[in-house]
């Protein structure tokens, strides 16, 4: 029972993450005016919000329940953000953009480092493959 809780606990701050991500990248497309940028973050935050569904129903059919509020972390993280990107520098933006995906990458593997059972790192794997596709599209 121990070790369920502690997967589900693992999962929820990987789904974390991928909501502080979604609300980061609503920020980022607010701030630039470049279309093509624009189109390339509305296709990586979709595919954090894939990550959420994905995310959220295998922690349902654990037996767990999705954390699905931002919490406070998640809100001082986003303001932080909006006090960073009071600008429309493209450039800066996508550095600030693959800077975030670099961090929630980097939180992600260590969280994978922790016990979680096969299928819930295969999941979490499946997460970080999905966020490093990102930065390389950022990237490009």
């Amino acid at each position: 029972m121990k070790r369920k809780l502690e997967n589900i606990d693992s999962l929820n701050q990987l789904l974390q993450g991928e909501y502080m991500a979604v609300e980061s990248f609503n920020n980022f497309i607010s701030k630039v005016e470049d279309e093509k940028t624009k189109k390339v973050f509305q296709e990586v935050q979709s595919k954090h919000r894939e990550n959420i569904n994905l995310l959220a129903d295998h922690i349902q059919n654990i037996g767990g329940q999705p954390d699905e509020n931002l919490g406070m972390k998640g809100k001082m993280a986003e303001v932080m953000l909006n006090m960073k990107l009071d600008y429309k520098d493209t450039n800066e933006v996508i550095e600030k953009a693959i800077e975030g995906e670099t961090q929630g990458i980097n939180k992600a593997e260590k969280i994978l480092r922790g016990n979680l059972d096969d299928e819930s790192r295969t999941i979490s794997e499946l997460v970080l493959d999905n966020d490093r596709d990102s930065i390389n599209k950022l990237k490009g």
